[in-house]
């Protein structure tokens, strides 16, 4: 035998309201004293009634849903980013959808017009112009937040880490420990992220007194590959710097590997120092001193921040937040990789 639905109807008639104010229950029980909603969430109970969401999304023109953008899926550091951003959403009307901008070939203004999301959190800083410029013309802008990354110029509200403190952290350690022979492996060009820890590391380097060459800048980006390559063109040199700061953990594995393949030891040859501090970071042969990103924080706020801002679109009188900024600190985590120089 069917089991017969149970309608909204049918909570307000054993709940002794009416149906308006069994929606209002539902949707914002603030507005009703203790007794009513209580009477409300007893029948919801009693009759089994259970909340039509994509009704209710329609109804309320939502899709219930936000899209995450991620520069390159197959890297681990953003892990922790997705899983506190899903978190976050978790026990709430929305869902989480994921894309990784590394595919390409996305419209991404469409899943905003063809009311597939209700927001969207990049954590992509190398977004197109064109992209921003389409998000503007459709009026969804306001309802965008960078998380991590972000954009040189763009007013869209961001959450991210203090990437030149964590550069300035990185190069102190260094020098405490007594190098000062120390080169940089950076990010790739033009990406924000490296354009902020070159910025830290340089004007740390200057404060200290520490000489400068330029063989000892070696472009990388964040990649494994980017790591081998740095190594061996340290190992080709003459004067080899006494430490190694990476741009990214991944480039600091594959660097140690690929110079003690080669003989030379971490850390009595060379000192190595990485930024992310993800989790092989702690079970690698040497453990990697690393400069420690909260990637917790950074989702959980992330989102947290974008519903924020998708309830301000939907309130003519509500304030939205251009050109916010939220620094989310970092940490120094001293492990194995580094030592006095030998």
């Amino acid at each position: 035998m069917a089991q017969k639905t149970v309608r909204i109807r049918d909570v307000a008639r054993e709940a002794g309201v009416s149906t308006a104010t069994v929606s209002r229950a539902l949707s914002n029980p603030d507005l009703l004293t203790e007794s009513t909603r209580k009477a409300v969430e007893d029948a919801v109970r009693i009759t089994g009634y259970r909340v039509n969401h994509a009704a209710r999304n329609l109804r309320m023109q939502r899709a219930g849903a936000v899209l995450v953008l991620v520069p390159n899926l197959g890297n681990p550091f953003f892990s922790t980013i997705l899983a506190a951003i899903s978190e976050s959403f978790a026990g709430t009307d929305t869902s989480v959808l994921i894309a990784d901008t590394a595919s390409g070939g996305r419209e991404l203004t469409g899943y905003f017009l063809d009311g597939r999301i209700d927001g969207m959190i990049s954590l992509d800083g190398g977004l197109a112009q064109s992209d921003l410029a389409a998000f503007d013309s459709a009026g969804v802008a306001e309802r965008i937040v960078f998380a991590c990354e972000w954009v040189d110029g763009s007013t869209l509200p961001s959450v991210r880490s203090d990437n030149e403190e964590g550069a300035r952290l990185a190069v102190q350690h260094l020098h405490d420990l007594g190098h000062r022979d120390i080169a940089h492996v950076t990010g790739p060009a033009g990406n924000v992220l490296t354009k902020a820890r070159r910025a830290g590391m340089l004007a740390e380097r200057a404060r200290l007194g520490l000489p400068s060459r330029d063989d000892w800048i070696i472009r990388g980006d964040f990649s494994l590959a980017s790591g081998r390559d740095a190594a061996h063109r340290i190992i080709a040199m003459k004067d080899r710097p006494s430490a190694v700061f990476c741009a990214s953990d991944q480039v600091a594995f594959a660097l140690m590997s690929t110079l003690m393949e080669a003989g030379l030891r971490v850390p009595e040859d060379i000192s190595v120092i990485g930024f992310d501090d993800i989790e092989l970071s702690k079970v690698y042969t040497p453990s990697l001193t690393t400069i420690r990103q909260d990637r917790h924080a950074l989702g959980r706020r992330a989102a947290q921040l974008l519903l924020e801002q998708i309830a301000a679109a939907g309130d003519p009188l509500a304030p939205v937040a251009p050109d916010r900024v939220e620094m989310v600190g970092v940490e120094l985590v001293t492990r194995q990789s580094t030592a006095v120089p030998g």
